[in-house]
């Protein structure tokens, strides 16, 4: 079995996927990140490729931030200054060659995830 990642987020205030949300992957080692890639999701709140293929899959610590504030500028929620949520990261650990699905379910005001499958 092959190891990658993937990601899927939705907006649960619209009830739809959220399309056009940025999204950079950072692997994580120690103090040090390194940016790998930034995608943008597409109508159905994917990426149109695995965000982390298998042919750079490595073990390890990686962060994802999803630039939110963005998303939610652009599809008209109301704007506080300084928005509650602007940049959500997520950092989470790999620790086996498999599938690894991090999605991220998002309102204005909060967010969750999980392993997905």
């Amino acid at each position: 079995m092959t190891g990658y990642l993937t990601t899927h987020v939705l907006d649960t205030a619209r009830g739809c996927p959220a399309e056009g949300l940025k999204i950079e992957l950072y692997r994580v080692d120690g103090e040090t990140r390194r940016h790998l890639r930034t995608l943008t999701t597409n109508a159905d709140g994917r990426t149109d490729e695995q965000i982390l293929p298998a042919a750079e899959f490595e073990l390890g610590t990686y962060e994802l931030l999803f630039h939110c504030g963005d998303y939610l500028d652009a599809n008209g929620t109301a704007a506080e200054n300084p928005r509650f949520l602007d940049v959500v990261p997520l950092r989470f650990g790999m620790s086996e060659t498999a599938h690894y699905h991090v999605p991220l379910l998002l309102s204005p005001f909060g967010y969750s995830t999980y392993r997905g499958s």
